[in-house]
């Protein structure tokens, strides 16, 4: 850890609660088509909609709001009125308007580093969504570089590492997601700490890699501070 220069922090569930607004969502739409499915089964469904339209939507409330409609359509063989979909749509809208809640020691962790290291936003989903709730996190003035990425594979993390024109071994990595935050940065030979939050999506579950050298585990957010020199 001594040689980080760059810490990168994912947003969502890591800075601020983004998952269990989700999770609402679903409930509430859930109960709009109770009618034509159990609201475990509209889940699944949802999910399965929501999985094969990623490569075309990526990721996000936009997205979410898009396989909303489309699994309403599924479900209903085209039946239910255009009052449900409106109804979906608000659902949507009603997150995008959603206050920003920052989560326990966000401040105040961004405040000890910043300064003794290069800070960068690092996420992913909607553009315009994402730099909402930056600027109403008011966390935007402790980031060198912010970056929306349409996914956090190898690939994404190699172009950003790059352009930050900083070696994997000097970048260090803090998020919720093993998946997208952990594994991805490991393997390019960075640095990861894994934040986990209450609340996760199934999509980015996966088992962390506990043994590897350069992969540390913090309860909460703060805890980053005692693995820094």
């Amino acid at each position: 850890m001594k040689a980080i220069k760059v810490i990168a922090f994912d947003a969502d569930d890591t800075l601020w609660d983004n998952e269990p607004y989700f999770r609402t969502a679903e409930e509430k739409f859930g109960d709009l088509l109770t009618d034509y499915l159990p609201a475990d089964a509209l889940q699944r469904e949802l999910f399965a909609v929501e999985m094969r339209n990623l490569p075309i939507y990526g990721y996000g409330i936009k997205a979410f709001m898009l396989s909303m409609v489309e699994t309403i359509g599924r479900v209903s063989d085209n039946r239910a009125g255009l009052e449900v979909v409106n109804r979906a749509l608000e659902l949507g809208k009603e997150m995008l308007n959603h206050s920003v809640e920052l989560l326990p020691g966000v401040r105040e962790t961004l405040e000890a580093v910043s300064g003794r290291y290069r800070l960068v936003l690092a996420t992913k989903g909607d553009l315009l969504d994402q730099e909402r709730k930056l600027e109403k996190s008011g966390l935007g003035h402790y980031f060198h570089h912010i970056e929306v990425m349409s996914d956090k594979r190898v690939p994404n993390y190699r172009k950003l590492i790059g352009h930050l024109d900083c070696s994997p071994e000097h970048f260090l990595m803090v998020g919720n997601s093993v998946k997208s935050d952990i594994l991805p940065v490991l393997e390019l030979g960075g640095y990861a700490v894994h934040v986990p939050h209450h609340t996760t999506w199934v999509h980015e579950e996966a088992e962390a890699e506990t043994g590897h050298p350069r992969f540390l585990e913090a309860r909460r957010l703060t805890d980053l501070l005692t693995y820094l020199p």
